[in-house]
C-alpha cells in the first residue's frame, strides 16, 4: 500500500505516540492513500518547507481494522473524540474515511450532542470521500517504510487550497440544507 504524509519535516520513522488519543482513530501515525488529498491539504508555516513523505506499508502479519461510512464507523470516531478508552487498540492499522467535519470547519456540531446519532451520521456521510490510514502500532511502523519526499512550493499549495476552500463552501452549503432539514423534522 503506497502511502503519504504531508508535514513540516521529512518523517522517515513516525512516531505512533505523538498524535492525539482522541483524534477520530485514535493515537497513531495518520496518513492518506491519495496523495493528490495530502497535497490539497498541506499547509504553509512562516519560515518553514512543506514536505509530502511517501511510504510503502507492507500488511502481511498486522492487524488491520477497514471502516465504511456506516455507524461502526461513527461509533468508533464519536468514543475517540469523547475521551473514552480506544475500543480497537489491538489493531495494528486502521483504514477508514476521514469524517468530513474534521477537514471542514462544521463548528463540532455533529458530535456536540444537539443531534442524535442517526442524525449526525447522516451529515457525516455527505460530502467527499477521503481515505485516512493509521498506523496505531510499532509493529506497523515497523512495516512501513519509507520511500522518498518532496518539498512543495508555497504557490502550488495556495492553488489547492483555493480548491479546497471552493469544495469546503460547497460542502458548507450542503450540510446547512441537511441540518435545516433534520431541525425541521
Amino acid at each position: 500500500m503506497k502511502l503519504y504524509h504531508t508535514g513540516f519535516e521529512e518523517i522517515r520513522k513516525p512516531d505512533v505516540h505523538h498524535g492525539r488519543e482522541n483524534a477520530d482513530f485514535g493515537q497513531g501515525f495518520y496518513l492518506s492513500p491519495d496523495s493528490a488529498f495530502m497535497r490539497r491539504w498541506a499547509r504553509m508555516r512562516k519560515g518553514l518547507d512543506t514536505y509530502i513523505n511517501s511510504y510503502e506499508l507492507q500488511t502481511d502479519g498486522l492487524r488491520v481494522k477497514s471502516f465504511s461510512r456506516d455507524g461502526e464507523w461513527f461509533n468508533y470516531i464519536f468514543s475517540n473524540r469523547n475521551g473514552r478508552k480506544d475500543a480497537l487498540r489491538e489493531y495494528d492499522v486502521i483504514i477508514g474515511p476521514i469524517a468530513n467535519d474534521t477537514i471542514y470547519d462544521l463548528f463540532g456540531i455533529t458530535t456536540s450532542g444537539f443531534l442524535t446519532s442517526e442524525q449526525a451520521l447522516e451529515i457525516l456521510t455527505t460530502g467527499p470521500l477521503y481515505t485516512q490510514v493509521v498506523i496505531k502500532t510499532e509493529k506497523a511502523a515497523e512495516a512501513l517504510t519509507f520511500a522518498s519526499s518532496m518539498i512543495i512550493s508555497s504557490a502550488e499549495i495556495e492553488s489547492y487550497r483555493d480548491a479546497v476552500r471552493k469544495e469546503e463552501a460547497a460542502y458548507q452549503e450542503q450540510f446547512a440544507e441537511i441540518l435545516q432539514a433534520i431541525v425541521g423534522e
